[in-house]
């Protein structure tokens, strides 16, 4: 019987050699993955774009908005939330290689923000604010979910010791004690895909009928009560945080599952006065 998983995956793919003094580039799994989030997520909204006649070329703007937002936000939000000494003294490395710290929390602030500005100039065509966030997040569920694999192939964000039988000995993080933890980056990854087919199957079933809000109140609480949770099996991310009875990501979850409830809640009172 199998009683801890090894696990030594190389978070590098291939390494692109030296060309014309620049590199070399190593292409690694996390940069993959984050990229394929976003790139079927285009897909996924171009059929959903289509289903509901809206236009097609706002496509491409929307993935920009999206790419933009959220890897400002999770920058920001990283060291706003974990490293503030670094965000007031040096600026500039929000922005610069290696992006080594990423806030999924400042990532939600980020996207909110660019589907607010997206949204603004195009009512026109019905993609109100709340329209578009209840299709973007059946991607985001994706691109979660690929992300947190890709946390996993750079043996990252690991959890605490456990004797489970499918606990992983992190071989390449040599920040904890090499010996079973939690894989709680996988726990969190197959949560979010979980979700990316409630969420489909919620706008299968509703499509341009879908409640205003009803499919991102749903995200908010469910990834982020998830987060709560599986935050007690995980390794602090930052010392501080072993001084507080929760840690930053446990706190900084409890607003966003309010704010989930109540866009639920709104999006319930909408199609009850609209039948009514």
């Amino acid at each position: 019987m199998i009683s801890y998983i090894i696990w030594d995956v190389n978070p590098e793919i291939f390494t692109i050699p030296q060309l014309l003094g620049y590199g070399p580039f190593p292409v690694r799994w996390y940069g993959l993955l984050f990229a394929a989030g976003f790139l079927i997520g285009q897909q996924i909204m171009i059929r959903v774009f289509k289903n509901e006649k809206k236009p097609l070329e706002d496509i491409d703007a929307l993935t920009l908005y999206m790419v933009i937002s959220t890897v400002v936000g999770a920058r920001v939000g990283h060291f706003l939330f974990y490293e503030p000494e670094v965000l007031f003294k040096n600026p500039l490395e929000v922005i610069l290689p290696p992006y080594a710290g990423l806030a999924s929390h400042g990532a939600v602030v980020g996207i909110i923000i660019g589907l607010f500005l997206y949204s603004k100039s195009r009512k026109l065509t019905g993609q109100t604010f709340l329209w578009v966030a209840d299709r973007m997040v059946i991607v985001i569920a994706l691109a979660g979910s690929f992300i947190r694999l890709g946390n996993l192939m750079n043996s990252e964000i690991v959890g605490r010791p456990t004797d489970v039988p499918w606990g992983f000995i992190f071989m390449k993080n040599t920040e904890f004690l090499q010996i079973p933890r939690h894989p709680a980056q996988l726990y969190e990854s197959i949560s979010c895909f979980v979700l990316f087919f409630v969420l489909l199957g919620l706008w299968n079933k509703f499509k341009e009928k879908t409640p205003r809000g009803l499919l991102l109140g749903v995200f908010f609480v469910w990834v982020f009560t998830l987060r709560f949770l599986y935050e007690f099996l995980k390794e602090n991310q930052e010392a501080f945080e072993a001084n507080y009875a929760l840690n930053m990501g446990q706190i900084l979850s409890i607003p966003v599952v309010i704010l989930g409830l109540y866009f639920i809640i709104q999006s319930r009172n909408n199609a009850i006065q609209k039948i009514s």
